[in-house]
């Protein structure tokens, strides 16, 4: 097994053991998008899938991934 094929191995592994309430950052490696467009978006949108508690948001993995797959524009917070 080559050096990338490994780290490809041991990303979708990383991904598959995650909890349901992941951090900001493991959710935009999730959906391999930049962290600060995340959080912007979270700050825009204010989406069901992402919850507050103070200064720290925590997300939840499953509302997001079916948000995700089920309407793009739920996946953004975006009003149905």
């Amino acid at each position: 097994m080559s050096g990338s094929d490994r780290d490809s191995s041991a990303r979708a592994h990383h991904r598959m053991n995650l909890p349901d309430i992941i951090t900001v950052d493991e959710a935009a490696r999730l959906l391999r998008v930049n962290r600060k467009t995340l959080y912007q978006v979270i700050r825009l949108n204010q989406p069901r899938w992402a919850i507050r508690f103070g200064r720290t948001i925590r997300v939840s993995r499953t509302a997001l991934l079916e948000a995700f797959r089920g309407n793009r524009s739920a996946a953004l917070g975006e009003n149905e």
